[in-house]
């Protein structure tokens, strides 16, 4: 599919149930996937999975595979991926203010990165 709309596209990349957590983790990481599953425990491992893996087709995640017994795999931020920082900040800090200004406590496993 051909996308000519720039939020349809950004929300076609960061837009699945995870991406935006698995990013927001990786900016300033590089995490083996059951680190990823201990930080959204809320994600079944097939669905972290898929997730991953539409993330690396996008280009906004590398993954690393190590010839060892057992197999270890990395997952960083491309470039491409680094780049959306500034996307992901802006959207913590909208639904941080929306949920205090109504009365709800933050509590994610998300929290600002300096």
């Amino acid at each position: 599919m051909t996308y000519n709309c720039p939020v349809e596209i950004t929300l076609k990349m960061i837009g699945g149930k995870y991406k935006s957590l698995i990013l927001w983790h990786l900016i300033d990481s590089t995490l083996r996937f059951g680190e990823l599953r201990k930080l959204i425990p809320q994600a079944t491992p097939k669905m972290l999975t898929q997730q991953l893996r539409e993330l690396e087709e996008d280009n906004l995640i590398a993954r690393m595979v190590y010839p060892v017994v057992p197999p270890k795999v990395e997952y960083s931020l491309t470039e491409l991926g680094k780049s959306i920082r500034p996307i992901l900040t802006a959207m913590y800090g909208w639904g941080s203010d929306y949920l205090t200004n109504n009365g709800v406590e933050v509590n994610c496993s998300m929290h600002i990165k300096q």
